[in-house]
Formats: C-alpha cells, sequence, structure tokens
C-alpha cells in the first residue's frame, strides 16, 4: 500500500526489537511479525499498566531504560505523511517492570479487580443502605449513577448476582453474598412462575414496578393468588406489571431461550456457595422447561424461541424465529450455569447434558470448508440459516473463541479429543480472522467469507472492540496454554489481557467501558457509554476476573488460591461440599488447608476437592486454599532441609513466570532459619534480574554472611548475579 498522504493516530502494540538512545527510535515487531519504527517526540509519557483501584504508576523517567528488547509495549501516536513511516509515540504503556513480567500475572491481580467491580456496583445500585433489590436498577450511567428507569430485567439481575457470587467465592466479601443471596431470593419472588401442572418454572423478561407517590419509591408484590403456570405465588403488598415475553426486536413476543438460560446464572454460582435448597428446585424446574419444551428430541440441540402460549418452538406466532436454533439456545448453557451446577453437584444428569452440549456444538457449528468462523444460526434440520436478522452470513468473534474455551474446559471432565481439535482449530484462526494484530484485541461481528480479491473479513457494523469478547479470548488462550502447553497461547493469552487491562478499565468512574476504538480508546456514546444497561450488568467482567485467576494462578504461574463457602446446614447431599473452582484438568489441583470459622480443619479429601460440611445450625465459613499438584512446566525448584542445612536446587529457566512459585520456595528456605545454603543450578539454564533480587531479599532475611553457597553457575547466571552484585556475598563451587 502506498504511503498515506494525510496524517493520522494510530496503535501499535509489539515486542521491541532495538533502541537507539541517539536518535530517540526503537524498532517494534507486532504479533503476527510486522516492524514498525517508533520515535519518541518531546512530549512523548510512559505509564505501567495499573489494575482498578491502584494509583496512576509513571515511567516517563526510566522509559527510554525500559524500552529493552524483547519487552511488550504499547504505542499511541501519530504518523505523519512528510516522515519516514514511523510513528511518532505520544503516549507509550508498558506492562510489567521487567522484560517478560506482566502485571496481571499477580497472584491477587484479578482477585483485587473483582473486589473493586463489586465495590462498584454494591455503590451504584444500593448505596451506604442496606441492601435491597427493589432499589436495583437496570440503566447505569458512565458513574454508576441510576438513569430512572422503572423496569427492571431478569437477566441483568441474574447476571449481576452472579458477579456478587464469584466475588464472594474470590474475597469472602460478606456484603457481596448477601447481594447474592438476596438477588437470588427477588428473582424468585418476582420474576419466576411456576407451573405446577408439567413440574416446570419459567421467567419473566422484566418486571415495571410503578412508583407510590405516598413514599416516593417502587411498590412491589401482588395480592393475588398464585396461578398455576402464571405467577411464584410468594408475592407481599401491591404494584407490578409482569413483562411475560420479550420486548426486544429480535426476540419480539417470544420466549428466547437465553433469557431462561440467563436466568439461571446468579442462583447458580450462589448455590454453590450456599447449597440453598430453594435455589436447587428453581433449577431443577427451569431444567425441566428445557428439556420438554426447548429441546428438541427428535434431531438435537434446543430451539432459539418458544411461542408463550404453547410453549413450541415450532409455532407460527414465532415468525422469522420458527424452527430455528443458534449458539446462544445451545452453547449458552454451558458457562451461564450448567458447568457451575456440575460443579456443585458432581450429578450424573448434569455432566450428560454438559456432554450433549458439547456433542451438538462440535458436530454442527463448524463449517471450515466455506469460512475460518462456525455457523451459529440453522433451521431445526440443522440446516445453515444465513438470512436471519442482522446476523446474515456473519460470525461473532467472541461465540468462536467462547466455543474453544467451553470444550476445553468440558474435555477436562469427558475427555475427546474431537473438543480438543475443534478448540486448537479456533486457536489457530482467531488471530488472522477475528483479531488485530497491530494493536490488540479482538473484533465484534465481521462477514463470515471473504469476497473474491478480499484479504481482510470485512466489518458488519464497526470497527470496535466490546469487553465481554476480550474476555472470552483472554479465557479461551489462557486455559489453553495450561492445558495443552503451547507457547503461541500463553502468548496469545498475555496480549489479550494486557489490551483488556491497558485499556478497558475505567480508572476514573469505576467499572469496565462497553467497548473502545479499534485503538483501545474508550467509546463513549449511546448506551455503550453506560455501566448499565440491557446489554451489561455484573457478569462477563466478573467472570474474567474469576476465571482469570484461576486460570492464570492454578495453571500458568502455580500459586496457591484461597476461596470462600457458607454452606447452609443440610443444604449439600451428604453434607459434602464440591470446592473444584473451574473443570480443571484431572488431578493438576488438590486442597492444601481448610479453615471453618476460622479455624483449622481436616475433614477433607485433598484430591476428590471435597469436604465434609460439620454439623451446625447455622451457616458456617469454610475457607478453602487450593494448591497445584504440580510446578511449572519450564522451571522447577525443590528444597530439602537437613537441620540447619538447606539445599535449594533450580533447574529450567527462572524467567518472570516463574518468580511467585520460586519465591513460594525462599520463603520455606527462611522459616527454616538455617545456618548454611546451598543453591544448586548446574540445571538451571536463565535467569531474570528479579531473580536474583529475590535471592538478595531472602539472605537480607536470612542475615547469614558467607555462609551461601552456588554450585553449578554458567555464565549467563554468573553474569546476572554479579550485575546485581550478589556475587559479592556468596562463595561458588563447580
Amino acid at each position: 500500500m502506498a504511503q498515506a498522504n494525510f496524517e493520522f493516530s494510530d496503535t501499535v502494540a509489539g515486542y521491541v526489537t532495538e533502541f537507539s538512545f541517539d536518535t530517540n527510535v526503537f524498532g517494534l515487531k507486532t504479533s503476527d511479525g510486522r516492524d514498525f519504527k517508533i520515535r519518541l517526540s518531546p512530549s512523548s509519557y510512559a505509564e505501567m499498566v495499573h489494575n482498578l483501584g491502584d494509583f496512576y504508576v509513571d515511567c516517563t523517567g526510566q522509559m527510554r531504560d525500559m524500552l529493552a528488547p524483547g519487552r511488550f509495549v504499547y504505542a499511541y501516536g501519530v504518523f505523519y505523511p512528510d516522515d519516514d513511516g514511523a510513528l511518532e509515540a505520544e503516549h507509550i504503556i508498558f506492562v510489567g517492570k521487567g522484560e517478560n513480567e506482566f502485571v496481571f500475572e499477580q497472584q491477587d491481580w484479578w482477585i483485587k479487580q473483582i473486589q473493586q467491580l463489586a465495590n462498584f456496583y454494591l455503590k451504584a445500585q444500593f448505596g451506604e443502605d442496606e441492601i435491597d433489590w427493589s432499589n436495583y436498577c437496570t440503566m447505569l450511567d458512565l458513574y454508576g449513577h441510576k438513569m430512572g428507569n422503572t423496569r427492571q430485567e431478569t437477566d441483568t439481575i441474574s447476571r449481576l448476582i452472579y458477579g456478587f457470587a464469584s466475588a464472594y467465592l474470590l474475597t469472602g466479601d460478606e456484603r457481596c453474598l448477601e447481594a447474592a443471596e438476596k438477588g437470588s431470593d427477588y428473582l424468585r419472588e418476582h420474576f419466576r412462575a411456576v407451573d405446577t401442572s408439567e413440574n416446570i418454572c419459567y421467567w419473566y423478561h422484566a418486571v415495571e414496578f410503578s412508583p407510590n407517590k405516598k413514599v416516593g419509591r417502587k411498590v412491589l408484590g401482588s395480592k393475588m393468588p398464585e396461578i398455576p403456570g402464571m405467577r411464584g405465588g410468594q408475592l407481599k403488598t401491591a404494584r407490578e406489571r409482569k413483562l411475560f415475553t420479550s420486548e426486544f426486536g429480535d426476540d419480539y413476543d417470544a420466549l428466547p431461550a437465553y433469557e431462561q438460560i440467563y436466568a439461571l446464572a446468579g442462583p447458580t454460582q450462589t448455590y454453590r456457595i450456599t447449597g440453598d435448597t430453594r435455589i436447587r428446585k428453581d433449577i431443577d424446574l427451569t431444567l425441566n422447561l428445557f428439556d420438554r419444551h426447548y429441546r428438541d428430541h427428535e434431531k438435537g440441540g434446543y430451539f432459539s424461541h418458544v411461542d408463550p402460549i404453547t410453549f413450541s418452538g415450532r409455532a407460527e406466532s414465532l415468525g422469522r424465529n420458527r424452527s430455528r436454533k443458534n449458539w446462544n439456545s445451545v452453547g449458552d448453557h454451558a458457562p451461564a450455569y450448567l458447568i457451575n451446577l456440575l460443579l456443585a453437584t458432581g450429578e450424573k444428569a448434569h455432566l450428560d447434558m454438559l456432554v450433549d452440549t458439547a456433542d451438538t456444538i462440535t458436530d454442527h457449528f463448524q463449517d471450515y470448508e466455506h469460512s475460518a468462523f462456525v455457523q451459529e444460526k440453522f433451521h431445526e434440520d440443522w440446516s445453515y440459516d444465513q438470512q436471519w436478522g442482522w446476523q446474515q452470513n456473519r460470525g461473532v468473534v467472541g461465540h468462536n473463541l467462547k466455543i474453544a474455551w467451553n470444550l476445553t474446559r468440558i474435555h477436562h471432565v469427558k475427555p475427546d479429543q474431537r473438543y480438543v481439535d475443534f478448540s486448537q482449530k479456533i486457536a489457530e484462526l482467531m488471530p488472522k480472522h477475528g483479531g488485530d494484530p497491530q494493536r490488540g484485541g479482538w473484533y465484534d461481528v465481521v462477514d463470515r467469507e471473504l469476497k473474491e480479491g478480499q484479504t481482510v473479513h470485512r466489518f458488519a457494523f464497526h470497527d470496535r472492540k466490546a469487553w465481554w469478547q476480550q474476555e472470552q479470548g483472554i479465557l479461551a488462550y489462557l486455559i489453553m496454554a495450561g492445558s495443552m502447553k503451547k507457547p503461541e497461547y500463553l502468548k496469545q493469552a498475555r496480549e489479550s489481557s494486557a489490551f483488556y487491562n491497558a485499556f478497558f478499565l475505567d480508572h476514573d468512574a469505576g467499572g469496565v467501558y462497553f467497548n473502545v476504538f479499534n485503538t483501545g480508546m474508550p467509546y463513549l456514546l449511546g448506551t455503550e457509554r453506560d455501566k448499565g444497561s440491557h446489554s451489561m450488568s455484573g457478569y462477563h467482567s466478573f467472570e474474567l476476573c474469576y476465571l482469570a485467576s484461576v486460570y492464570t494462578n492454578l495453571m500458568i504461574t502455580k500459586q496457591p488460591m484461597d476461596f470462600h463457602f457458607k454452606p447452609k446446614p443440610g443444604a449439600f447431599k451428604d453434607g459434602i461440599l464440591r470446592v473444584a473452582p473451574d473443570l480443571l484438568p484431572a488431578g493438576s489441583i488438590k486442597i492444601e488447608s481448610v479453615t471453618v470459622n476460622g479455624e483449622d480443619y481436616r475433614n477433607f479429601d485433598a484430591e476428590g476437592l471435597t469436604v465434609s460440611i460439620p454439623p451446625a445450625t447455622e451457616p458456617v465459613k469454610i475457607k478453602v486454599r487450593i494448591a497445584p499438584t504440580q510446578g511449572l512446566d519450564h522451571f522447577n525448584s525443590t528444597v530439602s532441609i537437613n537441620d540447619k542445612s538447606v539445599t535449594m536446587t533450580l533447574t529450567g529457566e527462572l524467567d518472570a513466570r516463574a518468580i511467585p512459585f520460586f519465591r513460594g520456595n525462599l520463603e520455606k528456605v527462611i522459616a527454616a532459619n538455617p545456618d548454611n545454603i546451598t543453591i544448586d543450578v548446574k540445571g538451571l539454564q536463565s535467569m531474570v534480574s528479579s531473580a536474583a533480587r529475590a535471592l538478595i531479599f531472602a539472605k537480607q532475611k536470612l542475615n547469614i554472611e558467607d555462609e551461601v553457597v552456588i554450585v553449578g553457575a554458567n555464565e549467563a547466571i554468573r553474569t546476572m548475579l554479579d550485575q546485581d552484585e550478589f556475587s559479592e556475598s556468596v562463595s561458588f563451587s563447580d
């Protein structure tokens, strides 16, 4: 392409190849291997990616020293037509202190982020008052202020409940559990309908509450008795207008499957914590609904919509949604509630439903003869529907990534090479066809097929990037990196996480942005400006924090994690609490320790990941520490203690990813308080400078002088230790 004859601003993400202090120019190689020249200007400034709730970290003073080869950075600036093709950078963003360090791989990064998200939504919805879901507002502006709508939607409430429950699992914050439990009760009381004649329940699209002029607040409830199929019968006092069917254009006057699916998201995550039998009943009755009225028992899968009167997916009244199946009706069961339900129950029926879902996706969604993207819309007989509404023959990038993520999870509990092959196919194709290799991040909706002469998929509506699609990319590549051990997957996971943490966190108002431009700048127009809407509540951002923390710590950096539960008396079958954080590879994690109400507790199955709940008349607080069963694949550290002598053996590559694991073993050395230490590094190939600093820090804590011996250091290791002057305080031996 000829050089543009106009100036334009842009972002380039990549790995530093070289830096010239004389010219202030550095090279940057993008994820797909293209080289850019970046020039610093007199006004260039730099920062470090920082978490929600953390202070801005300025790096301008040390910016030039930090531009070391191999470091991943973002450069935002201007391309000028009269220049030599270089980007004149105004803003540099670093993602870690060291060349191979990524701040979001810190053990508590995502845990801190989920706490900040919880704080934001607790304050936005309930202020400093008692948690009362009658005050919930679907619409929140950029700053979390309510936007005066009396309509409350089932799915947005459920998704926020999911967020609070997930935050409790990671933090033990009692406010989050209170919000999740009260929210689950509120959904049941106001949004659920029970049909006792069929033993099913279903969920209203929304409820509108009329103002009570006397007290100036919403009045909830109804004095009407229970009518089978119409209301839950637990309501109290007066005015509400229930909206039975969807009022959204795509689903108008129908009951879309995805609304019933997501109605279970929050309560099911809460059930994992408490075992509330009322929630379990709601889940079971909704599963009956899916099986009897949405499931196609003849051809497989689930209908995307059913008629509100007949509950038929084939009713003429459904119009373009008649006899249709789609990604949401088939695939969304797994991440929204079904995997979490299986984690809580371990029941075969739930596993069978999950496997059936995975098989259906694998059998019908692949269409690689025609496109790099899966097929998402189908007729009843699984023939493709490429004329439906806005989707036509278009692909949603996030849905492809979501399939790879969830098939990998399901493979861990029901191994199937087809799931692995399908996931790897998606992982191979998406960076080229759905990702942005220059700036980072994942696009939204694109044409599935390339027309003659095209090499880039055309955007369906815009080239912006949505927060939820970034989540799918991060989780897909994280779990695949941890499970399949491919370096390319870890690279994609890190680049995806970097883009999200660099550009989606709103450090001014709190929460995360809905959309950003392709450059990473926030897009703040229309409903995409808001922090609460029909499309955005507390689901994807919280889910990302919960699972990114699990995958990073337990599969990538091999760090232990604490999880919090509060089961009700007699809640779980046989008094067994299942504490597996997600569907991870069999045998890869174990329970390290348990406390009950703050006291050590030993009645647990470490390998089975279950805890026997002690008899009690009140809910008990159970904190479970879960740890990986094995160390890192590329680095290992062992500690041998013999009286007052300690030998630490290091093998492999001691890089930034290995630092947390390394420091954990150094803490064991410090705790032993030895008189002498031998550090055997004969099998250690390389180490980063932060590892040398960790040794210096540990030696300071031990306060021993000449009793540290380094055995078998190669030239690179010796140079690194010389550089940090650690070698002056130890002795070396071959």
